[in-house]
Order: C-alpha cells, then sequence, then structure tokens
C-alpha cells in the first residue's frame, strides 16, 4: 500500500486504552462534585510528562445562523465558579459569544485515555480581572495581542511584524502595554462530563449536571444526588 492509500485507509487504527481492573466507577469518587473530579483528573494530566499542555481545550460556539465553529483555547483558570479563557473581544470567538453565549469545551488528554465534556454559558470576566492577567504575560505575548486584530484579513505575515514592530517602538523597553480589546469569559457550566477508554470499547462515560429543577429526577437508580447542586449518572458508551 503506497504512503497516500495509508493515510486515506486509516479505519484499521486501534489503540489500547484501560483494562476493566482500571474502570472509572461512581464508588471511587470520593466528592460526588464534577469540579473535585476535575481538579483529580488535571493533577494526573500535569503529572504526565507526555501531556505537555493539560489546559488546551477545544472550544466549541455557534453563530447567529446556527453554524458552529470549534477551535482550541488555553483554560486558565478552573474553580467552583468554572473555567476562564482569554480572548479577543474582537475574534470570531468572541462576536458568537455575544450573539449565542452558549458554549462547549472539550479537553482530550491521550496518554491516560481521559476526555472531559464541558457545556455551559460563557460570560465576560470583570476588567480589572483581565488586566491584571494580561500583565502578568510574558511582554512579548502582551504586544502580540496588541498588534492582532484576531480573526480579521490582513494582507501578508509582513504586516503583522510591522505593526508589532511600531508598537515597540512606541512603547519603548519600560511603558506597560496598553490593554486592547482582550479579554477573558468565564463558562458557568451546567453540564460536566467525564469519559475514560476501555480497550473493549465500553468505555466509562459519568456525567454531573446541574440546573433547575434536575433534583427531581433522582431515582437512586440512573440519576443520582451529588453534592453542591449536582446530580450525576452514567451513560452508556
Amino acid at each position: 500500500m503506497s504512503d497516500a492509500a495509508s493515510v486515506e485507509h486509516f479505519s484499521a487504527l486501534r489503540m489500547k486504552y484501560h483494562e476493566r481492573k482500571d474502570a472509572f466507577l461512581e464508588q471511587n469518587i470520593k466528592v460526588k462534585d464534577p469540579f473535585c473530579v476535575f481538579r483529580d483528573w488535571l493533577s494526573d494530566a500535569l503529572n504526565a510528562k507526555e501531556i505537555l499542555e493539560p489546559n488546551a481545550a477545544a472550544l466549541a460556539t455557534v453563530n447567529d445562523e446556527g453554524k458552529p465553529s470549534n477551535r482550541f483555547v488555553l483554560v486558565k483558570e478552573a474553580t467552583a465558579e468554572g473555567f476562564t479563557f482569554f480572548t479577543n473581544y474582537s475574534s470570531r470567538k468572541a462576536e458568537e459569544i455575544a450573539c449565542n453565549p452558549n458554549v462547549a469545551i472539550t479537553i482530550y488528554w491521550m496518554p491516560l485515555r481521559r476526555s472531559i465534556r464541558i457545556e455551559g454559558v460563557a460570560e465576560k470576566i470583570p476588567q480589572e480581572a483581565s488586566l491584571k492577567y494580561f500583565h502578568e504575560r510574558p511582554r512579548a505575548s502582551q504586544i502580540g495581542a496588541a498588534a492582532s486584530p484576531q480573526s480579521q484579513r490582513i494582507p501578508s505575515r509582513s504586516y503583522l511584524d510591522e505593526v508589532e514592530a511600531g508598537i515597540k517602538a512606541k512603547l519603548g523597553a519600560d511603558t506597560e502595554v496598553p490593554l486592547p480589546n482582550w479579554g477573558g469569559y468565564l463558562v458557568r457550566p451546567s453540564l460536566i462530563e467525564f469519559w475514560q477508554g476501555q480497550t473493549d470499547r465500553l468505555h466509562d462515560r459519568i456525567r454531573f449536571r446541574r440546573g433547575s429543577g434536575v433534583e427531581s429526577e433522582v431515582d437512586g437508580k440512573l440519576v443520582h444526588a451529588g453534592e453542591n447542586g449536582w446530580i450525576y449518572e452514567r451513560l452508556a458508551p
């Protein structure tokens, strides 16, 4: 088979996942709160040398025509309130969030054979919080954010270089970089699902949900009461 054909025909690719003895079970979740599970899994990802950016996540948004788009961002904070990322407020993702704040985030840690799906509503964080984080970034990154009209058409790569050079010349070595049209979003989740792969493809999926009326679904068989307003359930793979 030629190299081109091997690239085209990849249906036979298989990866070994976890064995049954390593199944992700409800009784192994010490605190039935998804943020506690997230912190435990993130700790494992941070300690996995093969994972270079454990906070990399795919962010999905939808425009006013109902058409989705997806891209990778870096999650910079995860608290009991939600998950925070930063971007240019004139970018495509920001424009789509402005017309439809419902978003989805997916994190995949291949060496751990684990994935996390998050659904929720995105909202801008306070400007002072964005400013604080902006000035914690390396100066080159601050200038890069100021130079780039994210998602807008530009004539060439050299155009960015020229704009960057102009900003550097104007600010000199010590002048503080002004905050551009840039800042953070907090995604407040209503759903967080944890997936762990099994070699026999009977993967583990445990989903946490919260929101108005979800407690009424608890029956102790399929839907269980969690903590801090969350419920949880196991899904078929």
